[in-house]
């Protein structure tokens, strides 16, 4: 790697620091420090700018939205990517070449060709179990429906590469010592394919946290939206409440958590994509 391009990626690294810590800064600050100072130390810290962001702007309920969604999207993701994925690589034979292939195109497709059938999609399944079947609906389900269909392909096409990496002698020793094809899977394989389950269900947590479109597309009752909504309705009442320490607030508080996971599991994820994408 050459100096100029260690020095603009340490560059670029510098600069979404000091982004963090500029944003961090404001968040304790007053408005009308933020315009007089904008980038010194605030002289007064505001904690209660956070509680007002949680209380006042429904952060706090978009937070617990937004935790059950990833929490339950990813459970279901990976609950199918991963049996699918051993079974493409391991079991599939000559047809699971092509079935890849189709999982690999799922990928290349742009999200704005989903949109206009998701809509219709959302309100026909709606009207159906509100009709037929239940008499309501929420349509945070369908939110996890949808989030569970996009993230399937990218999911099952990384851990494919992960199974496949794995020694078949493995299989064979499993198989004479008398275990089954489900017990080899989940005694041997799984916990052999840890860091690429792993670095799957991160990168899912990450795109699915910061999801914006689906939810503003599908979920109308602010009650049921998520932080990233939450937080561009917050934006949007500006004009009217000016509490930019507020919304500095709001900012923290819907970055933070993804921060912190990725400094928590940035190197293992990083290794993970490197180790899936030589295999």
């Amino acid at each position: 790697m050459s100096f100029a391009l260690k020095a603009s990626l340490w560059l670029w690294v510098a600069i979404n620091i000091a982004m963090l810590v500029w944003i961090f800064f404001n968040s304790v600050k007053s408005s009308r420090d933020i315009f007089a100072d904008p980038i010194g130390l605030p002289t007064v810290w505001h904690w209660d700018n956070f509680w007002r962001a949680l209380s006042t702007s429904g952060l706090g309920v978009a937070a617990l939205n937004t935790v059950l969604l990833v929490v339950v999207s990813v459970a279901v993701i990976m609950a199918l990517s991963v049996p699918a994925a051993y079974a493409l690589a391991r079991l599939g034979g000559r047809s699971s070449g092509p079935i890849i292939s189709l999982f690999s195109a799922g990928m290349s497709v742009p999200f704005q060709a989903f949109a206009v059938p998701m809509v219709l999609i959302s309100v026909g399944l709606s009207q159906f179990m509100v009709e037929w079947v239940t008499g309501a609906w929420d349509p945070r389900i369908t939110v996890a429906l949808f989030y569970v269909a996009l993230s399937l392909p990218f999911s099952v096409f990384v851990l494919v590469g992960y199974f496949r990496s794995l020694p078949s002698e493995l299989e064979e020793a499993s198989a004479l010592d008398g275990a089954g094809p489900f017990r080899t899977f989940l005694s041997v394989m799984v916990p052999l394919a840890r860091s690429g389950i792993t670095t799957v269900t991160v990168l899912n947590v990450l795109g699915l946290w910061n999801e914006t479109m689906i939810v503003l597309l599908l979920v109308p009752n602010q009650g049921m939206q998520t932080l990233n909504v939450a937080l561009l309705n917050f934006y949007s009442d500006m004009q009217y409440t000016s509490d930019w320490g507020g919304l500095f607030a709001g900012i923290v508080i819907v970055i933070a958590p993804m921060v912190l996971l990725y400094f928590w599991v940035g190197r293992r994820v990083v290794s993970g994509m490197t180790e899936g994408i030589g295999k």
